[in-house]
């Protein structure tokens, strides 16, 4: 199968599961959900979501309950997008990446002092960029006039 069209089918699916989970879900279940990424097969009749839960373990879990339950219609809103001859069956898969992320970023905004930052050790040189500014010469400005001396020996001339 064409790979760029599998590509596309992907992406199309993340578009329809994401909005779908986002705007039409009613469970109460399903929420803080991220849809990073969706990997399809070759034929186009399974897809893998990857998808992203903030919370505990306890909501994760639930999350995935409630994306389960409600994969039917999640499927019938990527059939009406893809309008294929087979809609893929979704498998919806916990990725943990993002929360990871959260949880490291968080620990070490705890671990570092906060009187150490970025921008107070890094000075930035001023007096570099303007004596790039005092080297642009100070010649005559040309205003596009055409002197009649240069141009009256080449004007017959073919």
């Amino acid at each position: 199968m064409n790979t760029r069209r599998v590509a596309k089918a992907a992406e199309a699916i993340r578009e329809s599961v994401s909005m779908t989970i986002l705007l039409g879900l009613r469970d109460p279940r399903v929420k803080n959900v991220t849809v990073l990424r969706a990997e399809v097969s070759g034929d186009l009749r399974a897809a893998k979501v990857y998808v992203s839960v903030m919370g505990d373990a306890k909501t994760q879990s639930l999350t995935m309950h409630g994306l389960e339950s409600a994969r039917g219609f999640i499927q019938a809103k990527v059939a009406d997008r893809l309008q294929t001859k087979n809609t893929p069956v979704l498998k919806f898969v916990l990725d943990p990446g993002v929360k990871y992320s959260a949880e490291t970023s968080q620990t070490l905004r705890e671990v570092m002092p906060e009187s150490s930052t970025v921008s107070d050790d890094v000075e930035t040189d001023d007096s570099e960029f303007d004596n790039d500014i005092d080297d642009v010469d100070d010649g005559e400005v040309d205003d596009g006039e055409v002197d009649d001396e240069s141009v009256s020996g080449s004007a017959g001339t073919r």
